[in-house]
């Protein structure tokens, strides 16, 4: 029996092994010394444990007497968080070398916060959900307040953890209710239990905890309130991986737990997910406008953007866990890429976040300002971009679902949110000449900016194949 749970659990347990072994392998042979070639090796890992997810045994495989699931749906989240970890990690380096923040510790902290929500996304269980929640969140509590030199970043740790902790205690308590309502922790003993007997007050409101704690997790509204602080005191690579893989596996935990668990109640907890959807793609979207710092504006950014793949989950239905699940690959490939231009942003080797800053960009590097336009573009959902294409399939999920006056707010939210991104495009071609910024720009943010630029235009043929991927794992899901 042990034997086949392992092997069930294998990317997992191979990440976490490797993690120690980097540990160790750091804290003996010298901090600075093995620093970048352990960041290098961790980038390798997960690109491995990618393959390994990605071209593993198919169907559905249990472990644990059911408290890990390895299926479609996880295999698809899986494969996103460690493509996008691997590209944080490669494109941050040079960031955190020149500013003396490279110590081994990064690496490893990012690999166990992996783990983690690679446990996340097969948790079949509420201890295996917690389990799994809490070895990312320790992980990221420590990333976000890397630079212990800074206030900004220690305020952004402490913030982090104090928030971070309410949020835990919300879904520990809303996950105690449920256990006390249905008699176990077990999704599919809470589904059957709701299938049988209807969903009574207790569990509703043990939901009601949980999807509460889920949204911190997200940062949706009103459990926002420590994204751009948070976004603004970090690192920026660690803002990077903030704003990636540790928003997908939230995603498709929050998925995980509505449908495997609650699935026989959908009609009461999409109603929560409608509400956290308009006001996350309202307040996103108003409050950037007056956002004047590159990575506060991204942090708005993303709570918008969250707002808009919890449409497709609110919309109850396969076709919007599909949706949500093809938003989710996109959008995680555009701020990858953003994120690789906002790292190279600097004037005398010093970082600059300041938007003013990217005044006349375009004159003195026209094809880096190109890309940052298209991913701009891409990101207010203009089209043909792959992102209008992400926003259209997340809109029409709702309408399906006869839930067109979330479609009809999402419209208008995009249309708002559109002003920021936009703004930024003016700066970059019609703005007022002044300093300027550096030109140097490491190959690995180079190669992935202009990669994930190319992504947005040829993605436009078939995206890639992801919809049928994302197809199958809704499917998988949704019973």
């Amino acid at each position: 029996m042990i034997p086949a749970d392992l092997t069930v659990a294998l990317p997992e347990i191979a990440l976490a092994v490797f993690a120690m072994a980097a540990l160790m392998f750091g804290a003996f042979a010298g901090k600075d010394r093995v620093a970048a070639p352990i960041l290098w090796a961790t980038v390798a890992a997960l690109l491995i444990a990618a393959l390994l997810v990605a071209f593993g045994p198919a169907g559905t495989r249990t472990a644990f007497g059911g408290m890990f699931i390895d299926d479609a749906f996880a295999r698809f989240a899986k494969v996103v968080v460690l493509i996008a970890a691997a590209a944080v990690l490669a494109m941050g380096q040079d960031y955190m070398a020149r500013r003396r923040l490279l110590r081994f510790e990064f690496p490893v902290l990012v690999t166990l916060s992996v783990v983690g929500m690679m446990m996340m996304v097969s948790a079949g269980d509420l201890m295996a959900l917690y389990m799994g929640l809490e070895l990312q969140s320790l992980a990221l509590y420590v990333l976000a307040s890397l630079r212990r030199d800074s206030l900004k970043s220690t305020e952004a740790g402490l913030k982090y953890f104090v928030l971070g902790a309410l949020a835990s205690g919300l879904l520990l308590y809303g996950a105690s209710l449920s256990y006390g309502y249905s008699g176990t922790t077990l999704f599919s003993g809470i589904f059957a239990a709701v299938e049988s007997d209807g969903i009574s007050l207790g569990l509703l409101f043990g939901l009601a905890f949980m999807i509460a704690g889920l949204a911190f997790k997200v940062s949706a509204v009103p459990f926002h309130m420590w994204t751009p602080d948070v976004y603004e005191g970090a690192p920026t690579p660690v803002t990077a991986f903030f704003a990636t893989a540790p928003k997908a596996a939230a995603l498709a935990l929050f998925a995980r737990l509505g449908f495997d668990a609650f699935g026989a109640a959908v009609g009461e907890w999409t109603q929560i997910v409608a509400f956290l959807a308009v006001a996350s793609m309202f307040l996103g979207a108003i409050a950037a406008i007056g956002q004047r710092d590159i990575k506060r504006l991204m942090a708005y950014s993303s709570i918008t953007h969250m707002g808009f793949a919890l449409v497709g989950l609110s919309a109850g239905t396969a076709t919007g866990v599909q949706a949500m699940l093809v938003y989710i690959a996109i959008y995680v490939t555009m701020n990858i890429g953003v994120f690789a231009f906002i790292l190279s942003m600097a004037r005398d080797g010093e970082p600059v976040t300041d938007i003013a800053s990217l005044n006349m960009y375009s004159r003195r590097e026209p094809a880096k300002a190109l890309a940052m336009m298209v991913l701009l573009f891409s990101l207010a959902g203009v089209p043909p971009l792959v992102g209008f294409f992400g926003k259209f399939y997340v809109l029409w999920a709702a309408v399906e679902a006869g839930l067109g006056w979330l479609a009809v707010a999402g419209v208008i939210a995009s249309v708002i949110g559109a002003f920021y991104y936009l703004r930024i495009v003016y700066y970059m071609y019609f703005g007022e000449e002044g300093d300027a910024l550096d030109r140097a720009m490491p190959a690995a943010q180079w190669g992935l900016l202009m990669a994930s630029a190319v992504i947005m235009v040829a993605g436009v043929v078939n995206l890639f194949g992801i919809e049928g991927f994302a197809d199958a794992a809704a499917q998988t899901l949704v019973r």
